[in-house]
């Protein structure tokens, strides 16, 4: 037959109640493994790590940032240069003109 049915109300209720203390006390061990001297050692590190890690992503950020601003400036001065250059040109072919016909 089955178990179950052989066991009564009571032994029931002991069976859960002790299934219920066993998790409380497992819950309790696991809480004080957290806060064990350890583990707040491992967080603590582990933080340090992840700082680090974020201070060296920004830096790198920082100079891709600046980087591309660099070559922004330098590729606008470029071009300021070549329509100063186009200007000159045109200035000069007109001024050839102007004085091939006068």
């Amino acid at each position: 037959m089955n178990r179950s049915k052989n066991t009564d109300f009571a032994e029931r209720l002991s069976t859960a109640a002790d299934a219920k203390k066993a998790q409380l006390e497992r819950a309790a061990r696991a809480r004080s493994a957290a806060e064990s001297p350890n583990a707040v050692e491992r967080r603590r590190a582990r933080d340090e790590v992840r700082v680090a890690r974020d201070a060296r992503i920004a830096e790198r950020k920082g100079a891709k940032l600046a980087n591309e601003a660099r070559d922004a400036a330098a590729l606008a001065a470029a071009q300021r240069a070549e329509a100063a250059a186009r200007e000159a040109a045109l200035k000069a072919e007109q001024e050839a003109r102007d004085a091939e016909f006068a």
